[in-house]
Parts: structure tokens; sequence; C-alpha cells
């Protein structure tokens, strides 16, 4: 979400060379850069920025994943032995002062496996969230790249906050476990007030937590990070593939460097006209519709939840509402309530490949049996059951993502919503979803108390003048409907946007595997070939019976 300060330093950024070349012709005196650091002079600021675009990157063998990143094992060598290196991109904590402190980002890369000549140059990756690890992710999703790879180095990155690029932490020995809190209040008392409490809690440890880092972290900051990463690697276009929240990323940085966008593709595009509040109802609506998808395709493979769709979706809004009275007992000693029960259906509406796992778990609810669930649950991501035993501890070794998702949610919308606000909306979310709605509704609240004003209402994405962009929209998108990739178009600009629909189910369309979506896409990013105006693919259906 751009404001002032970071177009000024767009701008700043662009005539850096040209500051610098009269610094040689006339060079401060060790008195007049002490001045110059002290009053945030443009002389020293441009050093700052000819200094931080001259770095040389240290690549080196990975390490296993830190906790921060999610732990696991180093990075297994790609199948024709290419090893995955990693480095450190050395930025400064606050675009608007670049002579300022800096921060450290981590960086992930393999090299292109195609011959020199045929190298394009560096495809940078972001995968969403926003809060997840790109040097933790991107190696176990590189098979589904491995083409891309014959002509780019495949890279990605922890933007600001994430991971272990000065990774943002919530946590707090006094607060309580988000899963003990009722994250769909029905009283307007004691559960709604604990609601408001952990908020406030967790955003008041974020702030005691996470140092001097918390007000920078922001998209906006990053996409200047990207472009600073771009001139380091030494393309002069940022090639990029953005998913989900990364769409956004990439908005932001065609509206801040146009000039600067290579060939570009926006998976699962989030619609850049919504504020929070809109965000969260459209997304109640695209998991309604693609659970009652789900639903149907449940009944043709004749399940015990129902013999059609809409005795399915009443089905499993009763389990909600009675497990949310009664949780169903586990046999590690927790519990699955209301809030595990939509979590796991959450978590597996992400994938197609997920719904005969989905039905497992909801025919065994329906017996009373609630393992299934929980570990589905817990496989997926979500939340699983209240209590029991886990070695998911609330610790400070483990993965940062919750906390960077919260610090760069509200560092970027300045959306702040009171209990009267979501009260006042909850009669559109009943309606868009009696399912998943009233706990989006009540996600609004997540950015109360936040310490750091949010930039703006929505990210500002306008790129007029950019080269052609790939927006790849699902029509059966739960987490970024459908329609947002249309009004991602029409915010780039004419001629900037171009579309191609996938006819299909899950949160985006290339990992899905559909053959149509991976060849065009391909087909743009390899060799500058757009689709035509209007292309669509379709997905195959799962396998009766399967």
């Amino acid at each position: 979400m751009p404001t002032a300060r970071a177009i000024s330093t767009a701008v700043l950024l662009s005539t850096a060379t040209l500051l610098a070349s009269s610094l040689t012709a006339c060079a401060p005196t060790d008195q007049e850069r002490d001045r110059q650091r002290g009053t945030g002079g443009t002389t020293t600021d441009a050093q700052a920025l000819t200094n931080l675009r001259d770095q040389s990157l240290d690549w080196r063998a990975c390490p296993a994943p830190s906790p921060a990143q999610g732990g696991g094992e180093a990075p297994a060598a790609l199948p024709d032995g290419t090893r995955w290196q990693c480095a450190t991109l050395r930025t400064p904590l606050d675009w608007k002062n670049p002579s300022g402190e800096s921060m450290d980002l981590a960086l992930i890369r393999a090299r292109s496996s195609g011959a020199p000549d045929d190298r394009i140059g560096s495809l940078l990756f972001n995968f969403g969230g926003p809060g997840g690890s790109g040097v933790a992710t991107l190696p176990g999703l590189a098979p589904d790249y491995e083409k891309l790879r014959t002509r780019y180095d495949l890279v990605s990155f922890d933007p600001r906050g994430v991971g272990d690029s000065s990774g943002v932490r919530c946590l707090d020995a006094g607060l309580p476990d988000e899963d003990e809190i009722d994250q769909t209040p029905d009283d307007g008392g004691d559960e709604t007030n604990a609601l408001v409490r952990f908020n406030r809690e967790t955003a008041a440890a974020c702030e005691k937590n996470s140092g001097d880092v918390l007000p920078y972290v922001g998209t906006t900051q990053s996409a200047q990070d990207m472009d600073l990463l771009r001139h380091v690697l030494g393309d002069d276009k940022l090639h990029y593939f953005g998913i989900s929240y990364g769409t956004e990323l990439g908005g932001v940085y065609a509206h801040l460097f146009p000039d600067h966008v290579g060939r570009a593709v926006l998976d699962g595009v989030v619609d850049p006209t919504h504020d929070a509040m809109e965000e969260a109802l459209a997304q109640a609506g695209g998991f309604q519709l693609a659970f009652e998808h789900f639903a149907a395709w449940c009944a043709r493979q004749g399940c015990t939840l129902g013999d059609d769709a809409e005795d399915i979706v009443d089905l499993t809004l009763d389990l909600e509402e009675t497990l949310d009275d009664t949780p169903l007992p586990t046999p590690d000693g927790g519990e699955v309530d209301g809030d595990a029960l939509i979590g796991a259906i959450t978590g597996a509406l992400y994938r197609q490949d997920y719904w005969p796992a989905l039905r497992v778990g909801l025919e065994a609810v329906t017996d009373d049996n609630g393992e299934v669930l929980e570990d589905l649950a817990e496989a997926l991501g979500q939340h699983g059951g209240k209590g029991g035993d886990t070695d998911d501890d609330t610790t400070d070794e483990q993965s940062n993502e919750d906390d960077a998702f919260r610090a760069i949610t509200c560092d970027d919308s300045s959306s702040r919503y009171t209990v009267a606000d979501v009260r006042s909306r909850l009669p559109d979310f009943l309606e868009a979803s009696p399912l998943f709605g009233p706990g989006l509704a009540w996600s609004a609240l997540t950015c109360d108390g936040w310490p750091v004003p949010g930039a703006a209402p929505h990210p500002e994405v306008g790129a007029p003048g950019a080269p052609p962009v790939l927006l790849v929209g699902n029509t059966g998108d739960p987490a970024t409907p459908y329609e947002g990739a249309a009004r991602m178009a029409e915010r780039l600009g004419e001629k900037v946007g171009v579309e191609l629909t996938y006819e299909g189910e899950g949160h985006g369309a290339y990992d899905s595997g559909n053959t149509c979506v991976q060849n065009t896409v391909d087909a743009y990013l390899l060799d500058g070939r757009l689709p035509a105006p209007g292309t669509v693919c379709e997905a195959e259906p799962l396998p009766e019976g399967k």
C-alpha cells in the first residue's frame, strides 16, 4: 500500500546513480557527512542507495530451515544434482531513511538448468500468506517449476518480518493459546471480551518482542526490497511469480516500478479494491461456494453425510453448532470444537486433492470420532482440537508465520474495527455463509489495538504503462474469489492485466497440476507468449469413487 514517502523513495531510487556521480566530483568532508547523517540529508541517502545496489551476495550451501522458518531438514539437491544456495541481502530497515539502520533478508536460489545463452534471468517467487517463508517453501515446490528452471534461476526470500528476515515475534508467556479463545463468540459478554482482550494483548506483545522492525514490515517496503534484489541479482527487469498475497505484493511492485516489470504472473489474485472487512466478506462467500462444490461431489460419491449438497451443508452447520456446545473428546485428551471443525474444512478446501480426506473426517465426526478430523487439521496446518498432548508448544522455537501474518496485515490496512462494527455486519456475513461467515466477521478485530497505523484501506496497484502481467483466476477459489482477477486487471491499467481463467477448485491454479494452466503460464514465462483474450482452462474432475 503505497504512501507518499514510498513513492518519493521510488523516485529517489531511479535518480540515485545521477546523484552518486555528482558526489564523485564534489565529495563531502567528514563534518558534512556527520551533519547530513544526523539530518537525513539527500546526499547521504543517495550514497547509501548506491552502496546497497553494489553489494555482492555470498551464496553458500543452505542450512536446515530455522525454527522461525518452520524447521525441518536442509533442502536436498534437485534431481540433476543442483544444490540449493542461500544468502542474505542487506536492505534499509526503513526505505524512507536508506542511510539509517539496515536489516538482512534471507534468500534462496537454484541455478538455471539450461544453457547459459538460454537463461533469461532470475524468477522471484512469493507464495503468499502473508507470513510464509519463501526460503523454506521453494525447495518443496520446486518440482512444479522444473520446466521454468530451464531458463531461470529459481529465487525466493523471507519478506521482512518473516522467518529469518528479522522475523516478528508476538509470543508471550502470559498470553493464552489462540486455540483457547472462541473465535466466533455467541454472547455479548465473556467470550467477546476474551477475544478483544486476546487481540489487544497480542498486539502489545508484538510491540514488546519485535524490536524496531514492527513499523517497517508492510507490503510497500517489501516491494522496494524486491527492486533492490532485482538490481543486486543483475536483472534489468523483475521476473516474478506471485501466489495469493504474493499477487498483492506483485501489484504494489508494478505500481511503484512499472518500468522494471518483466514477465510477471499473479495466480490466485487478491482483489485490490477491497478493504479488510470487504475482503473477509468476499472470502465468506468464496469458502461457502467451495464447500457447496465439495458437498455436491461428496453426495455423488454416496457419502453418508447426506443425499445431496444441501443436506450435507445443513448437517455440517448442525455439527458446528453441536461441537460448539459440546466438544468431541479425542484420544490424546484434547477435544474438537466448532472452531476446529471449521479450521479443518477451511484447510481442506485449499486443494481438491484433500476432498477425500475431508469426507472421511466429517463422516468420522458424525460417528463421534474426532481423531481423524484433528489429524487432518494438523496435517493442513490449521488449528486443531484444544488441549491434549502436542509437540507444538507456544515457545520461541516455532515458526513466526502467524505473527508475521498479523503484523504485515495490520501494517498494510488502515481499517480498525470494533465489536460494534462486527455486529453491524454480521447479518451480511451470515447471508454469505452461515458456516464460515461468523469466524471471518470476527477476524476483522485482528488489528484492534495494533501499535502501528496502517498504510491505507486497500493497496494501490495502478501501473499504467507497465508491460503485460498475466493474471490467473480460479472460478472455485475459496480464499481469493475469482472476481479479484478482473478487478486487479482493471486497477493495473489498460493493456496491463491479461486474464487467464481456470474453471476448477482450490486456491490458485498453477499448482493444481492442470496441464492447460501450466502450459499457458510456461509459454508466457519461457517464450513471452501471452494467451488470447478470454482463454479458459477447464479442470479434470476427481475420479468418481475416489
